[in-house]
């Protein structure tokens, strides 16, 4: 599976657990002397970071002879360097999401042409309720290479009697993965019980006809159980630290952060007010890629955020020694850059919609995009414009500074922010002031998978171990 969140070992996983550092070491150099030693001359380069460390994963899986290999795609599908599989069990395209658009096509149909590159002849395959277009475009390409393609039924189908099926992961997104997992597994099952050939299910389908719906079943004891017990760190997941909470879901398209929204509003938005005391929500963002950063912004803004912080996809300042976490295409000064454009986008939303709140006919300008100040040591990044930017949003040079501000002390986790002089931004030394007095402090991270897998490394110490 790909990202990892903190480790590169977590995308090479036998039983669950990520493989140690001690074999990831030992398959490392086995694979890399071995391509080494029969590389063309011609064409001398090695292969680029996910293509070795693919080829890594399959080699691993085949050396500890695993009896089944889940095999997540990296980007799109057909020309992934995972889509090298000529006959495997089962194939699933979960719910479609416009991403990676420079490279898969900037339309749901093309993104939907290329995910269908992974289905094979004769290889049943499952999608989920899907626009329909796209799911059109899945249907043709099954058909083209003589694929059953069957639409997943809803989850509410397996819950007979009123029996309802606990998640372990939250968010109502969540009800269609598990109506596909419960679907592949299925299919593994029967495949592994000597079947060949899928159960009970209608025929493949014909020219002009939609998708033919997947049979329901009961699912067993153990199904049930999974569903119940999946975890995936970084996906919807709660840390509640004292006074502060901490809500972490790597969401970066406008699917994913609608789902992320709503499942925020439910988690933390809905709680109850603390009586004794005031309630501030924080939001820590990062987007990369060609991302249409504005309108996952937009989304975000009905959660209310008392303050906007935004900061590169770097745990601490200083990258020497983490390596696991460096992203080497990216320099810090564009990665900056690129948060410094992401709070003046923040800011002019919020303008507009209070202009539009106001009735007012245009919005208000907003000032030249700020620049990094050489800021005598302090953390922050200061504005160099004559007026702050109207807006509570702050610019921290690493994720590490944005929590210490954030936290304020308060989660026993995070060191407190430097004293005195560390924070000249007038939003920065108001917030700080607030933030320590508040009874609650709720903090929503989205927008990119490794800005939630640098919170996490430094929230809990124990995964980088």
């Amino acid at each position: 599976s790909s990202p990892h969140l903190v480790q590169v070992r977590e995308r090479i996983r036998i039983n669950g657990q990520p493989i140690s550092k001690e074999q990831f070491n030992k398959y490392f150099w086995l694979v890399y002397n071995r391509l080494e030693e029969t590389k063309d001359p011609a064409r001398a380069s090695m292969p680029a970071y996910f293509r070795f460390l693919t080829i890594m994963a399959f080699h691993v899986f085949l050396q500890e002879k695993v009896d089944l290999a889940v095999v997540e795609v990296g980007i799109g599908g057909a020309y992934d360097c995972t889509n090298i599989i000529r006959k495997p069990v089962v194939c699933g395209v979960s719910s479609l999401g416009i991403d990676h658009t420079s490279i898969l096509g900037d339309t749901l149909e093309k993104i939907a042409w290329q995910k269908g590159g992974i289905f094979k002849p004769g290889v049943p395959a499952f999608t989920v309720a899907q626009p329909e277009q796209p799911l059109e475009v899945l249907r043709d390409r099954a058909r083209e290479c003589a694929c059953p393609l069957y639409l997943c039924p809803e989850l509410d189908a397996f819950e007979e009697g009123g029996r309802a099926l606990a998640l372990g992961l939250a968010g109502e997104h969540q009800r269609s993965n598990a109506a596909l997992a419960l679907q592949l597994a299925r299919t593994w099952l029967q495949h592994r019980a000597g079947s060949g050939e899928l159960i009970d299910l209608p025929p493949s389908v014909e020219a002009g006809q939609t998708v033919p719906l997947a049979p329901t079943f009961r699912p067993s004891v153990a199904m049930v159980q999974g569903l119940r017990e999946a975890e995936w760190l970084g996906r919807t997941q709660v840390l509640p630290h004292g006074p502060v909470t901490w809500y972490l879901d790597g969401a970066h398209t406008t699917s994913s952060v609608q789902a992320c929204v709503r499942w925020f509003r439910q988690a933390a938005l809905n709680e109850d007010k603390p009586q004794d005391g005031s309630e501030v929500r924080v939001l820590l963002f990062n987007a990369t890629g060609d991302r249409d950063t504005a309108a996952l912004l937009k989304l975000l803004l009905p959660c209310q955020f008392d303050y906007a912080v935004f900061c590169p996809n770097f745990a601490e300042v200083s990258v020497v020694g983490n390596a696991d976490q460096q992203n080497f295409n990216v320099t810090l000064e564009n990665a900056l850059t690129r948060c410094l454009e992401n709070q003046k986008t923040w800011t002019q939303l919020l303008e507009e919609k209070v202009a539009q709140e106001l009735w007012l006919a245009a919005p208000l300008e907003v000032g030249s995009l700020l620049k990094p100040d050489p800021v005598r040591g302090a953390l922050l990044l200061v504005p160099s414009a004559e007026r702050p930017l109207n807006s509570n949003s702050l610019v921290f040079p690493c994720i590490s500074h944005a929590l210490q501000w954030i936290a304020q002390g308060r989660d026993p986790r995070v060191p407190a922010p430097p004293a005195k002089g560390a924070h000249p931004h007038p939003v920065a030394s108001s917030g700080a002031v607030l933030l320590r007095e508040a009874a609650v402090i709720r903090v929503l991270v989205t927008g990119s998978l490794h800005l939630v897998g640098g919170v996490l490394k430094l929230l809990d110490p124990t995964l980088s171990q």
